[in-house]
């Protein structure tokens, strides 16, 4: 049922346009003589239609006209005025303050009652449309995660891929991930950053994809052609995710280029220094290496914990980004419980709180 409300102060004029109001079907009326009775009324109950005099105590049909256009999701409900015929500035002034349409007093019945069935059909129509959009809007934003859940799906499988050739585990792309996200929210970045920062950063090293197995696996130390070698991975995983509309592959790249650069311009592979790395590869730095020193590999042996702290803060300004370093070791609980939570199958319990 539609609620229409009725707004006179003469008590003859309101009678009549109750008696005209009845006659609409599965109309609800409710008639007041104040305006700020009325207005209270339309803050809390719905409104599908309003017809007021302009002559009113408190507040003429100008000011109300504003106060209710101000209410929430007052904005598009039909207005329709009452006015003398010579009242033509009153008319101007009221299109413009949102008035829909006028009746001439004194009020026809035939006139009022197409005029109100007419402005009612149209609020039906206006919330039928608005029921329709939100439920598109619902349909795309449903449809947008089922595409950005396969996209994460194949962007994970392929980089699960790549750590088969290597002695990278699952679980280390896992804490690398969450390391960086924890930084992500210790520099405040948004709420959608720091959501792209966790899957996005299992990728950077997703070059090596591209590496020989004799240079990849070797259990020693690299020699200097081979270290050559090594270190196009990061443009490699760059070249492999680059161009692609996805922010999270864009994200993605970003990382695979920048997770090896120093903030003092002695990384690679194009040796950026400080704020013209971009910040993405700043975080994934911090939480790559620390992971990378902390684990055990065939060819050597994790580091302790507090070793690899005091190595971060050591490097402060030097490696790594000191703002990046300052959020990861302030949230050295939750370092440590991701640290437990994705820990690998020969990982020793976690440590202590880092050395100040």
């Amino acid at each position: 049922m539609q609620s229409l409300i009725l707004l006179d102060d003469n008590p003859v004029n309101l009678k009549w346009l109750q008696m005209l109001g009845q006659r609409l079907e599965q109309v609800q009326c409710i008639s007041f003589t104040d305006p700020l009775a009325a207005l209270d009324y339309a803050r809390t109950q719905r409104v599908d239609l309003v017809v007021l005099s302009y002559q009113m105590p408190h507040l003429n049909g100008l000011e109300f006209i504003a106060a209710f256009r101000a209410l929430e999701g007052a904005a598009s409900i039909p207005l329709l005025m009452t006015t003398a015929n010579e009242e033509k500035g009153v008319r101007y002034r009221a299109l413009e303050a949102g008035a829909y349409d006028f009746l001439p007093k004194p009020v026809d019945a035939a006139e009022f009652l197409a005029r109100a069935r007419n402005m009612l059909r149209l609020r039906e129509a206006s919330l039928h449309l608005a029921d329709h959009a939100a439920w598109l809007t619902r349909e795309v934003e449903l449809a947008t995660r089922e595409i950005r859940e396969r996209e994460r799906e194949t962007v994970m499988a392929l980089v699960k891929a790549a750590g088969y050739r290597d002695y990278e585990t699952g679980a280390h792309i896992s804490r690398v991930g969450h390391y960086a996200y924890l930084i992500a929210q210790g520099l405040h970045l948004s709420v959608q950053d720091q959501a792209l920062m966790l899957d996005a950063a299992a990728m950077h090293d997703i070059g090596k994809v591209g590496i020989p197995d004799h240079i990849l696996l070797k259990p020693g130390r690299l020699d200097e052609e081979e270290m050559h070698i090594m270190r196009q991975h990061p443009r490699l995983g760059h070249e492999l995710l680059k161009g692609s509309s996805s922010r999270l592959l864009q994200a993605g790249a970003t990382i695979a280029l920048g997770h090896h650069e120093k903030f003092d311009g002695s990384g690679y592979p194009q040796g950026l220094s400080g704020q013209d790395i971009p910040l993405f590869g700043r975080i994934v730095a911090v939480a790559d290496v620390f992971d990378a020193l902390t684990s055990e590999r065939p060819y050597k042996k994790p580091w302790p914990l507090d070793d690899a702290a005091t190595y971060l803060r050591d490097q402060r300004g030097l490696h790594f980004d000191p703002q990046c370093v300052d959020v990861f070791l302030a949230a050295w609980p939750q370092v440590l419980g991701i640290r437990q939570g994705f820990a690998d199958e020969s990982q020793a319990p976690a440590g202590d709180s880092p050395a100040a």
